[in-house]
């Protein structure tokens, strides 16, 4: 399974390499296995019953008690939690493919229960520099937020390890925050020479659940922008440049191009708009 992310770093949304795990571990006794496997598969069937939260998909910090085992620094500290049914499962892309399987429970009971082990997605992470990298992800099922909880996480050198880890302060996305209508949002824009700005509050609109933001340049000479690897035109002929984009999520660094001709010969210019709801 490949899931593409871009959850590009304002605060790090670049990555560190997981390191540390160990030689072989020995499985428990029969009796332990059993009783895990019990209790992963009450970890997972529980779920459905505890979620706080009405159906939806939120945005979470994933707490760890590693440093070795974090969400990926391109995305903040944060993972995508889903509720459906009210059975919460909340998807985390880690730093790098070293961890190869995640477990609801102790290390010294997972080698005895490998039919609960979580498999790893393969996740495409993009940094603030827009570079990208493939890195694993897990999707894990949460009893209750805001609560500790037992992972073994197993490397490629096949020990298991003992973590503590919680989800916590979820967050509707933008498309379940906010339902279709006119919105002003304030505008950070970084990048570029630092002579460009854009005007700020712009205006958010949001239609059939996706967000588009009016950008104004503070200079008529930007001939287009691009988004995503999508070219957007100017919407206006006279003044400043005016143009219409989409905006993926409130509060996270969006990387945009802006092709300036004010120069001998025409520039894209790299930039990071940052869209807060006001």
């Amino acid at each position: 399974m490949k899931r593409v992310f871009s959850c590009v770093v304002a605060a790090s949304l670049a990555l560190s390499l997981l390191a540390g795990c160990g030689a072989s571990s020995t499985a428990s006794s029969a009796a332990s296995g059993a009783a895990s496997s019990e209790a992963a598969s009450s970890v997972a069937s529980s779920a459905v019953e505890t979620a706080a939260l009405p159906d939806g998909v939120y945005t979470a910090d994933f707490d760890t008690d590693s440093s070795m085992f974090h969400a990926n620094e391109a995305c903040n500290g944060k993972g995508t939690l889903t509720v459906e049914n009210g059975q919460m499962t909340f998807h985390v892309s880690l730093a790098s493919t070293h961890i190869v399987n995640l477990y609801l429970g102790k290390a010294a009971d997972a080698a005895a229960n490998a039919s609960d082990w979580l498999q790893p997605t393969t996740d495409t992470v993009t940094y603030s520099d827009g570079t990208s990298d493939e890195v694993y992800g897990f999707d894990i099922p949460v009893e209750a937020l805001d609560t500790d909880f037992s992972v073994a996480i197993l490397g490629k050198k096949g020990k298991w390890y003992d973590h503590t880890v919680s989800v916590r302060n979820a967050q509707p996305t933008m498309e379940e925050a906010l339902a279709d209508g006119a919105y002003t949002c304030d505008v950070t824009l970084e990048g570029g020479s630092g002579r460009a700005t854009v005007e700020s509050p712009a205006a958010l609109t949001v239609a059939d659940g996706r967000m588009t933001a009016t950008i104004v340049w503070s200079s008529p000479n930007y001939d287009y922008m691009l988004v995503d690897g999508e070219k957007y035109l100017p919407t206006n002929t006279e003044g400043n440049s005016t143009f219409e984009i989409p905006v993926a999520a409130l509060d996270t660094p969006l990387d945009v191009v802006g092709d300036t001709v004010a120069m001998s010969t025409p520039h894209e210019i790299e930039y990071t708009l940052t869209f807060t709801l006001k």
